[in-house]
């Protein structure tokens, strides 16, 4: 549910009467209704639904183990109480074997072990607990059902168990954002980007720069509000503008990494690019070890864009086999083929050019683009020369995918070659990895850049304007960790979870 759509239609409606001054009669009653529902709205919002005791299966659906059913809010100290029979609430942080009853009927649906989390301290900031039952169907069914029967309960949705720690300020965005990609992190060096962001590494880099930021702001604001001359204090400009400059250095260092986050977090994409049967799809099996790719001997088999994603040494690699290049087909659908291999080669981040070591690969109006990228060259059908072939160049590989030889080289290349793309990410030096993240520092670095140009004015310098292209800046900064955000965005991160987390 957007809780956002509702209140935005109604301030719209009211918005638009009130363009409409003066008013009659019947427009000031709509006016009137339309107030009365977003107070309620409002009420509601804030009151009851935010308030609500939510409960959710965390550990994921299906047959397992162990099954782990959280429930969190103001009411779980009374939903605990009634599940366990207990006299008293059990001591905090420690597991209790008990058996399972419903609330309704007394009857026992399982025996697991109970851990009640007393709020604040606690992962949503509120009073919650665990019950840790057998992770059948029917014994998992039994316990959401008893859970819904206890009045104040209800279901969670997608992510409300990190919105409520976001809200009680247990987590900021781009921690939560970290927790997001922990979850659907594949390879391990995705797990530990993830990981060093939802503990925190982007949030203490951008709330250093956010203080630092506040300070150029407090002391512009002193000069303003309690110097009673237009003379400026002296060191006050020079001190700021260094600031202001260092900021400006440290944050497109930031913004200009290569976008290795970025990639790490997506995955690099790849495309294999070569002629007719020179081997792209029998290397792309070779890599994948299983048969994705159909490999004829045919000249043209394959015809559209295969993507397969692969961890290669820990790296995430997203890796495209596409049609032949040639220009003598006259097959209307391989020529279409060939035009999105082209097109994907404009998006791409690596390319594997693949060429077969008896032929000279002849491109397309001797194209040039494909040095433009960064590039592995695939000598493929070394199997077929008579006299054994030694190529020590970088970035250039012998193969012979019938008989494997050199599978294990192309590996490695492959794989330093993602490490010099994506890098390592460490605490000390964290990874910009979202859109948003880009764009709201972007958007901070031209701000900070028109208040120096501000600046370069000395004593002419309005440091009203200073203090006001600052503050846009420390908004944009702040919007990173969630500090200024909006719901639409909030719905968009929290979806992504599952409803138990």
């Amino acid at each position: 549910m957007n809780y956002g759509t509702v209140p935005q239609c109604c301030v719209v409606a009211v918005l638009s009467v009130l363009w409409s001054w003066p008013w009659t009669l019947v427009e000031l009653g709509y006016v009137f209704i339309l107030v009365i529902i977003l107070c309620l709205f409002w009420l509601y919002h804030r009151y009851f639904y935010k308030n609500d005791t939510i409960f959710a299966l965390s550990s994921g659906q299906g047959k397992c183990g162990v099954a782990v059913i959280r429930v969190s809010g103001p009411y779980s100290q009374e939903a605990l109480l009634q599940l366990t029979r207990l006299p008293k609430l059990p001591e905090p942080r420690h597991a209790l074997l008990r058996s399972i009853k419903h609330p309704v009927s007394s009857e026992t649906l399982d025996k697991g072990l109970v851990i009640w989390f007393p709020g604040p301290r606690c992962f949503t900031g509120e009073d919650s607990f665990e019950l840790h039952v057998h992770g059948g169907l029917a014994v998992v069914t039994g316990v959401l059902n008893a859970l819904q029967s206890i009045p104040k309960l209800r279901l969670a949705e997608p992510g409300e168990f990190t919105r409520r720690a976001f809200y009680n300020k247990k987590l900021d965005l781009t921690e939560v954002e970290g927790l997001a990609d922990l979850l659907q992190a594949e390879t391990e060096l995705q797990r530990k980007q993830a990981f060093l962001q939802s503990q925190g590494a982007l949030s203490k880099l951008y709330n250093r720069w956010k203080q630092s930021l506040t300070g150029c702001v407090a002391h512009i604001e002193a000069q303003i509000d309690f110097e009673e001359t237009d003379t400026l204090e002296l060191g006050l400009l020079e001190a700021v503008s260094k600031n202001v400059q260092k900021l400006i250095d440290e944050i497109e260092k930031h913004i200009n990494d290569g976008r290795k986050g970025e990639m790490l977090r997506q995955g690099v994409r790849t495309i294999i690019l070569g002629e007719p049967n020179v081997g792209k799809s029998s290397i792309l099996n070779l890599l994948c070890q299983r048969p994705a790719a159909i490999v004829t001997p045919i000249e043209g088999t394959t015809r559209d864009i295969l993507e397969i994603t692969l961890n290669i040494g820990g790296y995430p690699l997203v890796i495209a086999d596409t049609a032949g290049l040639r220009t003598t087909t006259l097959d209307q659908i391989e020529k279409e083929g060939i035009r999105r291999a082209l097109e994907l080669l404009d998006t791409s981040n690596l390319v594997l050019l693949v060429i077969d070591s008896e032929k000279y690969l002849k491109c397309e109006n001797d194209r040039n683009d494909l040095f433009n990228k960064q590039c592995i060259v695939v000598l493929n059908k070394v199997d077929l020369l008579g006299s054994k072939i030694d190529i020590d160049i970088n970035n250039t590989v012998t193969l012979s995918c019938k008989t494997e030889k050199g599978i294990s080289k192309l590996t490695n290349v492959l794989s330093n070659k993602l490490k010099t793309l994506c890098g390592e990410p460490t605490e000390e030096h964290p990874s910009l990895n979202q859109a948003r993240h880009r764009q709201h520092l972007k958007d901070c670095v031209n701000y900070l850049k028109t208040c120096l140009q501000e600046s370069s004015k000395g004593d002419a310098c309005d440091l009203v304007i200073m203090a006001e292209y600052l503050r846009k800046s420390l908004r944009h900064l702040g919007k990173l960790v969630g500090h200024v955000s909006n719901e639409q965005l909030l719905d968009i991160i929290f979806n992504e979870f599952c409803i138990g987390k």
